[in-house]
């Protein structure tokens, strides 16, 4: 994966996580009453504190009631300040750990969250839902005058 320079953390930031790992707590297996969200949260905090580099000051990760992505749980966001936000489906919490992991590192350290299926680890390669481009207001100029 080919990399831009990790965002620049302002001065008086330092210890403020820029990015989000959102994970929903209402997905369940079909037939079953099992919401797999908050042991993947509980897994996924740990295995971040655990990688220990910049990643895990880096990520705030908290659980949201819905992300309407109720026929592939579980649903994972990944969201940064300024950069495109994902989607994941499909989420297991013993099997994909690992790639999350991954995929937050390499996104912390795209300049504007930007990257192709193929640069993305493991699973996620399949199983993205969206990809929203950041926000970016823009104003038009209008020669037309409003009275």
């Amino acid at each position: 994966m080919s990399h831009k320079a990790p965002c620049a953390i302002a001065e008086g930031d330092m210890g403020t996580p820029t990015h989000r790992i959102t994970i929903c707590t209402s997905c369940r297996h079909k037939g079953t009453d099992c919401k797999p969200g908050y042991e993947l949260i509980a897994r996924l905090r740990a295995a971040i504190a655990a990688a220990g580099d910049s990643v895990s000051g880096e990520f705030e990760i908290s659980g949201v009631a819905c992300m309407a992505g109720c026929d592939r749980p579980c649903t994972v966001a990944y969201h940064g300040t300024r950069k495109a936000t994902y989607l994941f489906g499909d989420i297991e919490a013993d099997a994909d750990i690992a790639d999350l992991v991954r995929f937050a590192r390499d996104y912390a350290l795209l300049e504007d969250g930007w990257c192709s299926s193929v640069d993305r680890p493991g699973k996620l390669r399949k199983t993205t839902l969206a990809r929203v481009p950041a926000a970016i207001i823009a104003l038009e100029v209008s020669d037309v005058r409003v009275s």
